[in-house]
Protein backbone atom coordinates (compact mmCIF):
# COMPACT_ATOMS: atom_id res chain seq x y z
CA UNK A 1 0.00 0.00 0.00
CA UNK A 2 1.20 3.44 -0.83
CA UNK A 3 -0.22 6.82 0.01
CA UNK A 4 0.73 9.59 -1.92
CA UNK A 5 0.46 13.36 -0.53
CA UNK A 6 1.02 16.67 -2.68
CA UNK A 7 2.31 19.88 -2.24
CA UNK A 8 4.22 22.94 -3.71
CA UNK A 9 1.41 24.33 -5.73
CA UNK A 10 0.19 27.94 -5.78
CA UNK A 11 -0.47 31.03 -7.92
CA UNK A 12 2.52 32.30 -10.11
CA UNK A 13 2.76 34.76 -12.58
CA UNK A 14 3.91 33.70 -16.70
CA UNK A 15 7.28 33.13 -16.51
CA UNK A 16 7.89 32.12 -13.08
CA UNK A 17 8.86 28.41 -11.47
CA UNK A 18 7.62 26.26 -9.15
CA UNK A 19 8.29 22.97 -7.68
CA UNK A 20 6.13 20.74 -6.38
CA UNK A 21 6.91 17.50 -4.14
CA UNK A 22 4.78 14.38 -3.58
CA UNK A 23 5.72 12.21 -0.43
CA UNK A 24 4.79 8.74 0.10
CA UNK A 25 4.32 6.35 2.96
CA UNK A 26 5.72 2.72 2.83
CA UNK A 27 9.11 1.06 2.90
CA UNK A 28 8.55 0.14 -0.95
CA UNK A 29 8.79 3.56 -2.39
CA UNK A 30 11.72 2.47 -4.30
CA UNK A 31 10.32 0.02 -5.86
CA UNK A 32 7.64 1.94 -7.30
CA UNK A 33 8.12 3.96 -10.64
CA UNK A 34 6.43 7.92 -10.09
CA UNK A 35 5.19 10.03 -12.50
CA UNK A 36 2.73 13.01 -12.64
CA UNK A 37 -0.30 14.18 -14.07
CA UNK A 38 -2.35 17.20 -14.93
CA UNK A 39 -5.80 17.82 -15.59
CA UNK A 40 -7.50 21.62 -16.44
CA UNK A 41 -11.17 22.05 -16.03
CA UNK A 42 -12.97 20.55 -19.07
CA UNK A 43 -10.16 18.65 -19.81
CA UNK A 44 -9.07 14.55 -19.61
CA UNK A 45 -6.19 14.44 -17.01
CA UNK A 46 -2.84 14.26 -19.28
CA UNK A 47 0.80 12.67 -18.36
CA UNK A 48 3.19 15.11 -17.73
CA UNK A 49 6.34 13.19 -16.75
CA UNK A 50 7.82 10.00 -15.11
CA UNK A 51 10.83 8.59 -13.74
CA UNK A 52 11.74 5.18 -12.87
CA UNK A 53 12.54 3.94 -9.69
CA UNK A 54 16.59 4.38 -10.30
CA UNK A 55 15.63 7.62 -11.40
CA UNK A 56 17.84 7.08 -13.88
CA UNK A 57 14.97 6.70 -16.35
CA UNK A 58 12.69 9.86 -17.05
CA UNK A 59 10.24 10.89 -20.13
CA UNK A 60 8.18 14.08 -20.82
CA UNK A 61 5.37 15.26 -22.36
CA UNK A 62 6.08 17.52 -25.28
CA UNK A 63 4.91 20.45 -23.86
CA UNK A 64 6.77 20.03 -20.82
CA UNK A 65 9.68 19.31 -21.91
CA UNK A 66 12.98 21.16 -21.68
CA UNK A 67 10.83 23.48 -18.65
CA UNK A 68 10.14 20.75 -16.57
CA UNK A 69 12.43 18.49 -14.85
CA UNK A 70 11.35 15.08 -12.94
CA UNK A 71 13.79 14.04 -9.96
CA UNK A 72 13.33 11.90 -6.82
CA UNK A 73 14.84 11.08 -3.63
CA UNK A 74 14.39 7.75 -2.46
CA UNK A 75 16.10 8.26 1.17
CA UNK A 76 12.77 10.76 1.46
CA UNK A 77 10.65 8.76 -0.46
CA UNK A 78 9.94 11.71 -2.10
CA UNK A 79 9.39 12.81 -5.79
CA UNK A 80 9.43 16.41 -7.06
CA UNK A 81 8.64 18.08 -10.58
CA UNK A 82 10.24 21.21 -11.11
CA UNK A 83 8.45 23.76 -13.10
CA UNK A 84 10.19 26.32 -14.77
CA UNK A 85 9.10 28.61 -17.33
CA UNK A 86 5.60 28.39 -16.27
CA UNK A 87 2.79 29.13 -18.75
CA UNK A 88 -0.96 30.06 -18.45
CA UNK A 89 -1.47 26.68 -19.98
CA UNK A 90 0.07 24.88 -17.94
CA UNK A 91 -2.66 26.07 -15.22
CA UNK A 92 -4.40 22.69 -13.96
CA UNK A 93 -3.95 20.64 -11.07
CA UNK A 94 -1.27 17.93 -10.45
CA UNK A 95 -1.71 14.66 -9.50
CA UNK A 96 1.13 12.50 -8.29
CA UNK A 97 0.82 8.93 -9.38
CA UNK A 98 3.06 5.26 -8.64
CA UNK A 99 3.10 1.79 -9.65
CA UNK A 100 5.61 -0.66 -10.48
CA UNK A 101 5.25 -0.44 -14.18
CA UNK A 102 7.06 2.38 -15.53
CA UNK A 103 5.52 1.74 -18.81
CA UNK A 104 2.00 2.10 -17.55
CA UNK A 105 2.42 5.26 -16.00
CA UNK A 106 4.29 6.65 -19.36
CA UNK A 107 2.02 5.58 -21.59
CA UNK A 108 -1.22 6.73 -19.18
CA UNK A 109 -2.32 3.51 -19.03
CA UNK A 110 -5.64 2.90 -16.74
CA UNK A 111 -5.07 0.90 -13.85
CA UNK A 112 -2.13 2.98 -12.19
CA UNK A 113 -1.76 1.85 -8.76
CA UNK A 114 -2.10 4.67 -6.73
CA UNK A 115 -2.70 8.23 -6.70
CA UNK A 116 -2.49 11.92 -5.00
CA UNK A 117 -5.38 13.90 -4.08
CA UNK A 118 -3.87 16.75 -6.09
CA UNK A 119 -2.45 20.30 -5.86
CA UNK A 120 -3.56 23.12 -7.94
CA UNK A 121 -1.30 24.90 -9.85
CA UNK A 122 -2.17 28.09 -11.52
CA UNK A 123 -0.43 30.11 -13.79
CA UNK A 124 -1.30 34.07 -14.49
CA UNK A 125 -1.04 36.03 -17.90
Amino acid sequence: QVQLVESGGGLVQAGGSLRLSCAASGRTFRSYAMGWFRQAPGKERAFVASIGWTGGTTHYADSVKGRFTIFRDNAKNTVYLQMNSLKPEDTAGYYCAADLSLERIRLSSMGIGYWGQGTQVTVSS
